[in-house]
């Protein structure tokens, strides 16, 4: 097998539509992830995106109905012998080994196989999903230790450095990684990839996570400020979204109102940011009636929608009526982005 993979030609692409349930409502209801999509975590040294990734390999699951083989594809790259021992004790307890792949590369292994560690992972993920026909999720992390090895070789050449000391060529290295997740038209399987980056000094303007944002379709951020009010997971809805959710979700895939329910969640959410600036200048007693219902509103959404246990499944129709209820706190006229016929029938 040659690891580097053979590019899919993109003609040949078939367009991402089913979606897959990771159990975490944040992830379901807002930021959906979709068979064949590439959705990166975005997070920051020391927060709990090790406990969020196992969460997503214990838990992930194709929507129902759906009869094919799921299988999960998980790599390590210069993770250190706690986090490995962690990813296979709580892989042993959940018994999902039996449908996890491993690949494991050390911290203290050479660099060359640090490279080749997502190219083997993805290899094989294009072997059980081309040729097996199987349907495939791969996780891995830590896509920044991956490009401080690029840039360790790069500068061993004395290549001419680009951005922070990254060869100029880290883009392309990327996409050849990220572009090997997807689905082709004339057979079945697919590959679904989620790479985990931590973001040095939380910068989103770092050239990891700026050109992985390039290359993927969407993006799920952690917020150090959620993980500093013990709220697990600390997903940052504001900043991440899922570019192909709009055509994996509603009748036939999820649910009726999961378009409409997600949007006005995401309104709603980003109006409560505006109040809550206001309450730090005013005090909470000084504000408004319906500010303060927005008010409770972000407690309840981030304290029981965003926050769930590591070992708590939530199926889709749980989350969409977890977030009807949360919507109840607000008044009916201010719930503009959802439907009138919706609100008769759940509000």
């Amino acid at each position: 097998f040659n690891i580097n993979g053979r590019p899919i030609n993109p003609v040949a692409r078939k367009y991402p539509r089913d979606f897959i349930q990771t159990g975490i409502s944040s992830i379901d209801g807002l930021m959906t992830l979709i068979r064949g999509q590439k959705l990166p975590i975005f997070s920051g040294s020391g927060m709990p995106h090790n406990e969020l990734a196992s969460q997503i390999i214990r838990q992930a699951k194709l929507g129902d109905g759906s009869t094919e083989d799921f299988a999960i594809i998980f790599a390590a790259i210069g993770v250190k012998h706690d986090d490995a021992d962690f990813f296979r004790k709580s892989l042993i307890d959940a018994n999902a080994m039996d449908r996890v792949v491993m690949f494991i590369n050390y911290a203290n292994d050479p660099i060359a196989e640090r490279v080749n560690t997502p190219r083997c992972a993805l290899t094989a993920a294009e072997y059980l999903a081309f040729e097996e026909n199987m349907e495939i999720l791969v996780v891995m992390t830590d896509i920044t230790s991956y490009c401080e090895a690029l840039r360790e070789i790069s500068s061993a050449k004395e290549e001419v450095p680009s951005r922070k000391g990254y060869p100029g060529y880290l883009y392309s290295d990327l996409a050849s990684l990220y572009e090997r997740a997807g689905m082709l038209k004339d057979r079945p399987g697919s590959i679904t990839l989620i790479p985990i980056l931590t973001m040095p000094n939380d910068d989103t303007t770092h050239p990891i996570p700026d050109l992985t944002g390039f290359i993927t379709e969407g993006q799920i951020v952690l917020s150090r400020e959620l993980f500093q009010s013990n709220i697990y997971p600390p997903i940052n809805i504001l900043p991440s979204l899922s570019r192909l959710m709009k055509d994996g979700i509603g009748e036939g895939y999820t649910r009726a109102d999961h378009p409409d329910v997600a949007n006005q969640l995401f309104s709603s959410y980003s109006k409560v940011q505006e109040v809550r600036s206001l309450s730090q200048i005013i005090g909470e007693e000084d504000l408004t009636e319906i500010d303060r219902k927005y008010m409770e509103f972000g407690r309840a959404f981030e304290g029981r929608f965003i926050a769930q246990g590591p070992y708590e499944n939530r199926d889709i129709n749980t989350t969409l009526d977890l977030a009807w209820e949360i919507l109840r706190i607000l008044p009916k006229d201010s719930l503009t982005r959802l439907d009138p016929k919706l609100i008769e029938e759940k509000y």
